[in-house]
């Protein structure tokens, strides 16, 4: 299993221009291997091979005066960039063909210095090294600091060093495990209903309130976004704002991550089954809920209970996103009808008092046990049984039928 670690790395001021040279020169050979193949679409030519993009794009534009400065850096980036490229257009491809799941990728576009995050990828054979010491030594870079808040459990296949809109440096190593981590196992199942009120609501009938980390920071973000409105376009004091705002969002962006980490893992950890509704984020994104839908960022949630719940040895599913979960009675099975969002606890004609949300949840839970069955070859439908002797006479008063099975007559 293939895991991600993401440090907090300091580079010096030499070592942020040797950075700065790395990140420009990546961008320059992807622009440049998007160019050609561009080119040659346009122009009815074939595509342009991998290898003959690398000696056109890096070899060859290393000896010319005008791309000669690309020699300054390790060519294991710039390999990664056009690697990045191809991987780029097979996801392009793969979602026109409709190979690919999810929503539509765009085709590839040029990369841009003004990004808000520039990335180099260092491989195996660029010969990257951790020390002894805890610093990440890269070529023709140097020896970083980095910031350990765990020890890697293998050694890392890659290291991406990340640059974010706030101006942080980050080292992302992918690591490859044997063994997937267990823990003890447990007979429990659990029914998530994610929500705006309450972020997410549990089958047993936990509630975890919404943090709602945006709204918070809301006032602070609105005066830092005024100040960088009032000043000059292309002025350093601009650029002073601009990283003030991003480090703000950042903070933000960060303390939510934190707390979703925390709170799938206790989620994961203590059940062995977990079951949440499949909601559309991207149709709710455009509704006038819009702010709190993204403030609350179930994708995120979701997309760490599945990979936790999968490295830990659980069951995670999601459940139909057009299952009535909210007007469903989870005594009966009775359906009540669409309910407005102002009434927040109903009683069913069978006697039932439900909380809506709590009833949703159980909903889910069960919803999400029965597929798991189904999909373990349960049986469906009821299996067949002799029927009672009673039905099996013949009643005269019945009309006859003048046409028997495959058209032919009973006479």
């Amino acid at each position: 299993m293939q895991l991600r670690y993401n440090f907090r790395v300091y580079p010096t001021p030499g070592q942020r221009d040797a950075l700065a040279r790395a990140f420009g020169c990546a961008r320059v050979v992807f622009n440049d291997a998007l160019h050609a193949r561009r080119t040659a679409h346009a122009y009815g030519e074939p595509y342009p091979s991998d290898g003959e993009l690398s000696k056109r794009v890096i070899t060859l534009a290393k000896a010319a005066p005008e791309r000669a400065w690309l020699g300054e850096v390790s060519a294991v980036v710039l390999q990664q960039a056009l690697a990045d490229l191809n991987t780029a257009y097979r996801n392009f491809f793969a979602s026109v063909t409709g190979t690919r799941k999810g929503r539509k990728v765009a085709r590839p576009r040029f990369r841009s210095r003004k990004d808000n995050r520039q990335t180099i990828r260092f491989t195996r054979n660029s010969r990257f090294a951790v020390l002894g010491n805890g610093r990440l030594r890269l070529p023709k870079i140097g020896d970083l600091d980095v910031r350990w808040s765990r020890e890697l459990p293998a050694e890392p296949s890659s290291v991406t060093i990340v640059r974010d809109a706030a101006g942080r440096y980050f080292a992302s190593f992918v690591v490859t495990t044997e063994q997937d981590e267990t823990v003890p196992a447990t007979g429990c199942g659990v029914g998530i209903d994610l929500g705006l009120t309450h972020f997410a609501v549990l089958s047993d009938g936990t509630k975890v309130a919404a943090p709602r980390f945006l709204r918070q920071a809301a006032r602070r973000l609105a005066r830092l976004q005024k100040s960088l409105s009032r000043k000059v376009k292309g002025s350093n004091n601009r650029r002073k704002a601009v990283v003030k705002v991003a480090r703000a969002h950042a903070k933000v962006a960060d303390t939510r991550r934190d707390w979703q980490h925390k709170l799938s893992t206790a989620i994961v950890r203590d059940n062995q089954a977990v079951y949440v509704e499949d909601l559309c984020v991207t149709g709710l994104g455009r509704t006038r809920l819009a702010k709190s839908v993204h403030d609350a960022g179930w994708a995120g949630f979701t997309g760490m209970l599945e990979y936790k719940a999968d490295r830990y040895g659980r069951v995670f599913a999601r459940t139909d996103r057009w299952l009535p979960t909210s007007q469903t009675c989870s005594e009966c099975g009775r359906i009540d009808g669409p309910k407005p969002l102002s009434i927040r606890s109903w009683t069913c004609p069978c006697g039932a008092v439900h909380d809506r949300d709590i009833n949703a949840a159980k909903n889910v839970l069960a919803a999400g046990q029965a597929e798991s069955l189904n999909d373990r070859g349960a049986q469906v439908r009821p299996a067949r049984v002799l029927a009672p002797r009673r039905e099996t006479v013949t009643r005269p008063d019945v009309a006859r039928s003048t046409r028997g099975v495959e058209g032919i007559s009973v006479h």
